[in-house]
């Protein structure tokens, strides 16, 4: 993403969407000492959550008020009908009166002709005399998916002992793993950075580590700290990494800029985006509590200057007491001063109960002063504005160079970087995977161009005009800068020559 460019018009006050019900089941085995959970990882292409560890779920379906459940009535029987079928659809599992009854190869079927939509739920059901009852599906808390995601659940748990008899496996599609395992090994993963999580299966782990029996557990379960509204102000995909979402005036679809902050004992802060006090503020309060917790903020760090990502700088800076760092092209672009010049190659050190040893990257092409952290144990890295998961990024010249850009594209690749946390959007789990395709579209953009460039010459509006054809009109000023970093590429490369902002093919 970048600043606004002038007179795009483009901005206004966000509007959440609306969130879609949801359920989703915690299901459970006793074990030697303590409880195993079944867990699944979800394919890294789907839109929500990809590449995520969750537990089985997924969104309520018009045919699921179709079926009686024994106990509840209205939403409730719709909810726990979508979880009991969710469970089933993902894992194999059947919690329905009479399951028993059932042989495995009818299961198997029942569960095939589901997930390939040629059999209904409730018919299903109905034919095979099974029927569902509130008490086999006992709530287990709700979560509210937060206002600056742009796919939003309203979600309702469920925790369920794994039936006698009954076996959990997945099928290929929208899961890539699934498995049995111990919640403290589940958070142990979760800690080194192997394992994302989102807020409820962070907090129903912690909450598991800690069994005793069901009714204990879903009282705690159903009580998480620090989430009003069934909505979580902490999120901490992996340990140490926490991040605000501000609203911020960034280039569509993207709404929001966040922030991160980092360390497990010593934080830093990373790109408060947000000049509206009502936004910082949220940042500020979650910062207040770690402090709280015993957590030492120790500087703000600025991946780059732009607008949407210094916005809440001075402020938080300020209200805290401690330092900016960034690096020295960050900090000649900025009107407030800075107390440390980072450089490629630096190591931040951040004590704590897990040490984090944050590589510092110049990596420029965005923007000339723009820096990426990479943690030296997970690899994980904050990347600022090279990649987003929401929008695209712009390269604006003369700031911005595409040839330094693609280089720091690679660079971060073969690092190799893990897990990226970009200002625009949700994590990427699959890191290389992202930057090879961000390189494999900047090839193929730069074909398009250059093959919109003529002998006899073409302005950067034609240009643009051929090249990004598929690109609607409105966002043409948008395009052009890119298209004018690709371009400068290619005069650098002996492959286009311009004359009077006109460029003709070589």
């Amino acid at each position: 993403m970048s600043e606004p460019l002038p007179g795009l018009g483009l901005f206004g006050p966000h509007t959440p969407v609306e969130p879609r019900s949801s359920a989703v089941v915690i299901l459970y085995r006793r074990a030697h000492q303590g409880v195993e959970v079944f867990w699944v990882k979800r394919e890294r292409a789907l839109a929500f959550a990809g590449g995520f560890y969750a537990f089985p779920g997924g969104k309520l379906d018009a045919d699921d008020a179709a079926v009686p459940v024994q106990g509840a009535q209205g939403d409730e029987a719709a909810l726990r009908s979508a979880a009991a079928r969710e469970l089933f659809e993902e894992v194999g599992v059947l919690v329905a009166e009479g399951a028993r009854a059932v042989s495995p190869e009818v299961l198997e079927a029942g569960r095939a002709a589901l997930l390939a939509g040629t059999a209904k739920w409730s018919e299903w059901l109905a034919h095979h005399a099974l029927s569902l009852r509130a008490e086999d599906l006992r709530p287990a808390g709700r979560w509210v998916t937060p206002p600056s995601v742009p796919v939003r659940f309203d979600t309702r748990f469920y925790l369920v002992e794994l039936p006698e008899g009954a076996g959990a496996s997945i099928l290929p599609g929208e899961l890539s793993e699934g498995a049995w395992i111990r919640p403290e090994d589940a958070l142990s993963r979760w800690s080194d950075g192997s394992a994302l999580l989102h807020p409820p299966a962070q907090h129903a782990l912690q909450v598991l580590v800690e069994f005793t029996d069901e009714a204990d557990a879903r009282a705690r379960l159903s009580t998480p700290p620090y989430c009003p509204g069934y909505v979580a102000q902490r999120i901490e995909f992996q340990r140490g990494v926490r991040v605000v979402a501000l609203e911020t005036p960034t280039l569509p679809p993207a709404t929001h800029t966040n922030a991160y902050v980092l360390g497990t004992g010593d934080l830093l802060i990373v790109d408060p985006g947000s000049s509206d006090v009502k936004q910082y503020a949220k940042l500020l309060s979650l910062v207040a509590g770690l402090k709280a917790e015993g957590l030492r903020p120790v500087a703000v760090v600025l991946t780059h200057h732009h607008g949407d990502h210094v916005g809440g700088a001075f402020a938080v800076k300020e209200r805290l007491g401690i330092p900016l760092w960034c690096h020295a092209r960050t900090a000649d672009r900025l009107d407030f001063p800075v107390e440390r010049l980072l450089e490629d190659g630096e190591v931040l050190l951040l004590d704590g109960p897990v040490q984090q040893r944050w590589h510092v990257l110049h990596t420029p092409g965005h923007a000339r002063g723009h820096v990426c952290l990479v943690d030296s144990r997970s690899k994980a890295a904050i990347v600022g504005d090279m990649v987003a998961s929401v929008g695209s990024i712009v390269i604006d010249p003369p700031e911005g160079n595409m040839v330094d850009y693609l280089t720091q594209l690679k660079r971060l690749r073969d690092w190799p970087v893990t897990t990226l946390y970009p200002a625009h959007g949700a994590p990427v789990p699959d890191g290389p995977g992202k930057l090879n395709e961000y390189l494999r579209h900047r090839a193929q953009r730069e074909a398009l161009v250059l093959e919109a460039v003529p002998t006899t010459g073409a302005t950067l509006a034609e240009v643009v005009a051929t090249a990004y054809a598929d690109t609607p009109p409105l966002l043409h000023p948008v395009a052009e800068r890119s298209a004018l970093a690709s371009l400068e590429k290619l005069v650098s490369e002996g492959r286009v020559r311009e004359d009077s902002f006109t460029w003709f093919r070589v």
